[in-house]
């Protein structure tokens, strides 16, 4: 069908379509399309290659993660069932819903130092189950979550109860904030009011680092888009390795 890997990401596959690319993703035996004719691209596989498929037609739900637009109209995604099969999973568990939290992990917290009590075979269970969960919940939109239980994945071949309740304070941070939701905005923002602040990288470990681009990039199509990143760090927040 004249679709190519993307050398971003093997599964996602694009179609050159002169003023803009189509796209399919892959995920096993589902399909997520971004086209702006997707039913040709449906009546292809069906049709020609014989694929049966089931739940065509526009997305509402994918791999555990909701989509939907808003009253503006943006698009949005969000794990809002998902999240719910986390917290019955949790009361399974512990016969009790987690209590709220305003943060995945509490300020200045340094699981690393925890001398509790070692979990048991049943409890590393759990604790790998949970955090497996959690995983994925970042893999489909949470990404609020993403440092706490990076920092807590590191314990999962040997936890501790101060590790499990740390996990438990993350599925309580997403009881809370369980309506969080990523809008895709198609607006261009308006960055001309921001000083743009110039570093000098000369006498640091990146003095004279270049962008390594490569030669074969797909030719860019459609509206340009501007790409915001906020950058953070906390080199020193392990106290062990640090």
């Amino acid at each position: 069908m004249g679709f190519i890997p993307s050398k971003a990401e093997r599964d996602i596959w694009m179609r050159d379509c002169g003023d803009h690319y189509e796209y399919i993703a892959v995920c096993v035996d589902d399909l997520l399309i971004a086209s702006k004719d997707p039913s040709s691209i449906i009546k292809t596989l069906s049709d020609e290659h014989k694929f049966k498929l089931k739940g065509a037609g526009a997305v509402s739900f994918h791999l555990g993660c909701d989509w939907f637009r808003d009253d503006d109209g943006n698009l949005c995604y969000a794990p809002h069932q998902y999240i719910e099969k986390v917290m019955d999973n949790y009361l399974r568990l512990f016969g009790k819903r987690p209590h709220n939290a305003h943060s995945p992990i509490a300020q200045g917290d340094h699981p690393e130092l925890d001398a509790s009590e070692l979990l048991d075979d049943a409890g590393i269970q759990i604790y790998q189950s949970l955090i497996g969960s959690l995983q994925w919940a970042i893999q489909i939109g949470r990404f609020d979550i993403a440092t706490a239980v990076m920092t807590l994945s590191r314990f999962i071949a040997c936890p501790r109860q101060g590790h499990l309740d740390r996990v438990k304070r993350v599925i309580g941070y997403l009881s809370m904030i369980k309506h969080g939701v990523i809008r895709i905005c198609t607006d261009k923002p308006d960055y001309s009011n921001i000083p743009k602040k110039e570093f000098d990288w000369f006498y640091t470990c990146y003095a004279g680092a270049r962008e390594a681009i490569l030669e074969d990039c797909p030719t860019p199509r459609g509206n340009l888009v501007v790409t915001t990143t906020y950058v953070d760090d906390n080199l020193f927040h392990d106290m062990i390795r640090g």
